[in-house]
C-alpha cells in the first residue's frame, strides 16, 4: 500500500457561520497532555490554557548534555524516557515552578534540588545539568554543538530511526533557526509550539500492523482529537495550512509530525518496537500527527469542539 500522508479528505460534520465566518465540525478533544520535562513522560490534564507558546508549562525543563555541549532529549539520551515529572505548583505566564522528577527505580528528585544533575548524569551514563526554560536572549544556551558523527548522513539516520532503504526527512520544512540552534528559542519544543493527533490516523496505522502498539503515549502529543468521522484516516493532513478552533483558541495547523527514533523506544510499560516507525514511513509519508502555532490563546478541555474555518 503506498504512503497516505497528505491525503485531502475532510470528515463531514455539523456546519455553522461565527463572526461571517463558515465552520466545520471537524471532532473533539478527548486529551490534553503537558510534558512538563522534555522526553520525560507527562501529564495528562482535563483542561489547560494555551499560550503563544502552546500549553502553559510544556516542556519547562530538559537537560544539557554537557560532554556534547546542548540540549538533548531521549533521540540521543532514551533513558529520559524511563522517568515522569509533574509541576509541584501550577505554572504561571512568567514563572517555571521545580518538578517532581520519578527515576525508574522507584525514588525521586526535585528539578531544583542541588542533587538533581548528579542523579540524572547517574541514570543517563554521561555528565548532564538540569535547566528551566532560558529567555530567547540566552542564545548559547540553545545553540546545537557539532554532531555526534563526522557522518551526517549517519547521524540523521540515526536520530530519525531510518533504516539504509528508507529515505530521509526533508529537513527544509522545518524553521530554519533549528540548523543553528536545539530548538525555537525561549522553548526546548522540537519545532512548534503544539502538537495535534487523531484517533483516526492511530486507528489507520495500528490496523495496518496489527501485532505493533500505537499507544497515544508513543507519539507524545499536546492535543488528542476523535474526528467526528471516525474513519481511519489520516485526516488531519488535510488541516494544514487552515485555521482551526479548539474552544476558543484558534490555531494554525503548521505541517505534518515528522517521526523520529523515539517512536520505537521503550517507556513505561511499552516495549521497543521499531515496527511502529517501519508502518509510519512506510504507509504515512514519515508522518502522524501535525504541528501548529498559536494564533488566538485561551483554554481548552477535554469535550471541546475542533472546527475548521
Amino acid at each position: 500500500m503506498g504512503a497516505l500522508a497528505w491525503t485531502p479528505v475532510l470528515p463531514l460534520g455539523r456546519g455553522g457561520r461565527k463572526g461571517g465566518v463558515t465552520t466545520t465540525t471537524i471532532g473533539r478533544v478527548i486529551e490534553i497532555w503537558r510534558y512538563p520535562f522534555k522526553s520525560m513522560a507527562g501529564e495528562r490534564l482535563e483542561q489547560g490554557a494555551i499560550g503563544p507558546r502552546g500549553l502553559l508549562g510544556d516542556r519547562g525543563w530538559a537537560v544539557r548534555d554537557e560532554h556534547a555541549g546542548e540540549i538533548r532529549g531521549a533521540k540521543k539520551l532514551p533513558a529520559l524516557l524511563q522517568c515522569s515529572a509533574r509541576y509541584v505548583i501550577e505554572p504561571e505566564a512568567d514563572r517555571v515552578p521545580p518538578v517532581a522528577i520519578s527515576l525508574p527505580d522507584g525514588s525521586g528528585v526535585r528539578s531544583d534540588a542541588p542533587e538533581a544533575s548528579v542523579r540524572l548524569s547517574a541514570l543517563l551514563g554521561k555528565p548532564v545539568s538540569v535547566w528551566p526554560l532560558q529567555p530567547e536572549s540566552a542564545v548559547d544556551h540553545y545553540r546545537r554543538a557539532a554532531p555526534d558523527n563526522p557522518d551526517l548522513f549517519a547521524e540523521l539516520r540515526d536520530i530519525f530511526g531510518r533504516n539504509p532503504d528508507e529515505p530521509l526527512p526533508d529537513l527544509s520544512v522545518f524553521p530554519p533557526e533549528l540548523l543553528q540552534y536545539t530548538s525555537p528559542l525561549g522553548t526546548y519544543f522540537d519545532a512548534f509550539p503544539l502538537h495535534l493527533l487523531t484517533t483516526a490516523s492511530l486507528a489507520l496505522l495500528g490496523g495496518r500492523t496489527p501485532e505493533a502498539d500505537f499507544a497515544v503515549r508513543r507519539f507524545r502529543p499536546n492535543i488528542v482529537v476523535e474526528p467526528v468521522d471516525r474513519t481511519p484516516a489520516l485526516v488531519e493532513n488535510a488541516w494544514c495550512g487552515r485555521a482551526v478552533r479548539i474552544g476558543r483558541v484558534q490555531i494554525k495547523v503548521e505541517m505534518p509530525c515528522v517521526r523520529c527514533v523515539m517512536t520505537t523506544l521503550s517507556q513505561g510499560d511499552l516495549p521497543e518496537d521499531p515496527r511502529v516507525l517501519r508502518t509510519i514511513v512506510r504507509d504515512a509519508d514519515q508522518n502522524l500527527g501535525v504541528y501548529a502555532t498559536v494564533v488566538t490563546p485561551g483554554r481548552v478541555e477535554v469535550g471541546d469542539a475542533v472546527t475548521l474555518d
